[in-house]
């Protein structure tokens, strides 16, 4: 079998452009449609929030752009200075939240807290503080997960998973940094190791157990070109690689669907829900 050039190495810059386009076109249109003028966007340092308050700010104009900031005690101070100099690059509007002792509350229920369990708590605040300055403002919450994200289940449903659309949800992770560095992201903060910031040191790639640029091949391959495990390993990847990848996918799944009712009734409610 032919050997298939990395996926990271596929997209080249004019699709790149494009879709950059039809995402800003996306964010403005479901905008409109939903009767809102303004989005709010958690803003974490990272290249995902960046990309989508760059974007955000293009789709629905500067000044209808509200970047919040919401740190932890824990937090990075590295990027709380690129969430800090993302926004002054644009002219959107600046919110700051300090949610230690809210966390800390809730922290407290339990004397046995793991680092998992601190970095749900911390996701889910910072959603209901978004959902909170969203019914302020009337503004829609625009996520910032991304497909690799979103298909290997790593964000925290309700918590950074909790939002109205996630402009950057069919790019994958490489695409990301490639449309960053499109649209004039700083270099420190695309080149950064990519980090949720929940507790100290915690990285994405140490929790996921597979660099993005590898887990983005086995998925592009998988999903995109339809290959069976055996086809991507003759590509050269690891087979305990591609078998993480698909466990990841399907223990994943339940994050991914609206929770599910039984259908008592005999009528379509797929076309009402």
């Amino acid at each position: 079998m032919k050997k298939i050039k990395p996926y990271i190495y596929k997209t080249d810059q004019a699709t790149l452009k494009e879709y950059k386009d039809r995402i800003v076109s996306f964010i403005h249109e479901y905008s409109l449609n939903a009767g809102k003028t303004r989005g709010v966007i958690g803003l974490s340092g990272g290249v995902d929030s960046s990309l989508t308050y760059f974007l955000t700010c293009e789709a629905l104009g500067e000044k209808n752009t509200i970047g919040v900031m919401m740190p932890y005690k824990t937090s990075a101070e590295q990027l709380m200075n690129n969430a800090q100099k993302l926004i002054e690059m644009k002219s959107g509007i600046k919110r700051y939240y300090d949610i230690t002792r809210a966390v800390d509350s809730l922290r407290e229920i339990s004397d046995h807290m793991t680092n998992i369990r601190l970095g749900n708590i911390i996701a889910r605040v910072r959603m209901i503080t978004l959902y909170d300055i969203s019914s302020e403002t009337d503004a829609l919450v625009i996520g910032t997960g991304n497909k690799t994200e979103i298909l290997l289940g790593y964000f925290t449903i309700y918590g950074d998973g909790g939002c109205s659309i996630e402009p950057l949800g069919d790019l994958y992770k490489t695409e990301v940094w490639d449309i960053a560095r499109l649209v004039g992201i700083p270099d420190e903060i695309i080149t950064q190791k990519p980090s949720a910031d929940l507790w100290d040191g915690q990285t994405d790639e140490t929790e996921l157990g597979i660099t993005y640029k590898t887990a983005d091949n086995i998925l592009y391959l998988l999903i995109e070109r339809n290959f069976t495990v055996k086809e991507i390993e003759a590509q050269g990847f690891n087979g305990g690689d591609i078998n993480r990848i698909i466990i990841l996918i399907n223990r994943s799944r339940f994050k991914r669907n609206t929770p599910p009712a039984p259908c008592l009734r005999k009528q379509n409610r797929d076309e009402f829900l």
